[in-house]
């Protein structure tokens, strides 16, 4: 890996960690990311207008996979604010950031695919697994199930399992997208035209759901009424840092070499919590973030 796409890398970890803090620190909701959201569509915007023309010749697979992708991200949002509301961020962040890689692998066992998974993956997830269960300790003592039965553990792994959802479709989406030649795009084009299109359907989603409730209105109106600023300011950080990521694959050799550099970010969050947020910095919780962290590099590269 060169020393650019380790430096974009880099700033991409610090800028999610960043955001996660920045959320937390608001009493985060779906209102919140449904501005978040918003402001992803719009900066994107410039990739879908250029192409509108392009959006009929789309297969309707792809449409179904947008629909779907989208609603997985709102889950992901609105399950993310839960867990921040009710937790710490050294916990939830952790929990939700790791999670996905042990649903993807239950996924592609069932998709026939087991044969792809490594020994070095199959380590990994072991050790992921393994960092989940010590993450919301407070004693290695007390290995008692109300320490997972909680709203926080909960709403973190239902936000996993929207990462994992929105990120196996999207797979699938831009490998179809990226077999159709006649689009005339490349790559980096096809991959932020999508992007542009999922903030869209994303923000349709929260859109609805935060509509349908009389408390999510209030809470949208509390947002653009004292936190706009920083729902902004954070949805800036999601889409940035997500193109700073976009960018460090072409100074990369090997893409797993960018997913394993970017668990960094785990460190970062759970350490920002503890230092910023002043929440407890209990042993088992670092522990578990190591093995967790270890387990996803060995995940990447294996």
């Amino acid at each position: 890996m060169t020393p650019a796409a380790m430096a974009l890398i880099v700033l991409s970890a610090f800028m999610h960690a960043g955001w996660n803090l920045l959320t937390k620190k608001t009493h985060p909701s779906a209102s919140f990311f449904l501005v978040t959201s918003l402001v992803g569509a719009l900066m994107f915007l410039p990739f879908v207008i250029p192409h509108a023309g392009l959006l009929a010749a789309l297969p309707a697979r792809v449409w179904v996979f947008l629909l779907a992708t989208g609603l997985f991200m709102a889950v992901y949002y609105a399950a993310l604010a839960g867990a921040y509301r009710s937790g710490d961020l050294s916990v939830a962040y952790p929990l939700a950031r790791s999670s996905p890689v042990i649903v993807v692998f239950i996924v592609a066992v069932l998709l026939g695919r087991r044969a792809q998974v490594s020994a070095a993956c199959m380590l990994g997830i072991v050790l992921v697994v393994g960092g989940c269960f010590l993450v919301p300790m407070r004693r290695f003592s007390e290995a008692h199930l109300r320490n997972y039965l909680n709203w926080t553990c909960v709403l973190a792994l239902l936000a996993a399992l929207g990462t994992s959802g929105y990120s196996i479709l999207d797979d699938e989406a831009l490998r179809v997208l990226r077999h159709m030649p006649e689009l005339g795009l490349g790559t980096t084009r096809t991959t932020l035209l999508y992007v542009g299109l999922e903030n869209m359907v994303t923000s349709v989603w929260l859109a609805i759901y935060v509509g349908a409730r009389r408390e999510g209105r209030a809470s949208l109106r509390q947002v653009l009424r004292a936190n706009a600023r920083h729902a902004v300011l954070a949805g800036v950080a999601i889409h940035v840092g997500y193109a700073l990521v976009l960018i460090s694959l072409a100074f990369a050799r090997n893409v797993s070499y960018v997913v394993a550099f970017r668990q960094l970010s785990i460190l970062l969050g759970t350490g920002l919590g503890i230092v910023a947020l002043k929440e407890p910095a209990y042993r088992p919780k670092l522990v578990g973030v190591a093995i967790m962290f270890a387990g996803l590099v060995l995940v990447a590269m294996g």
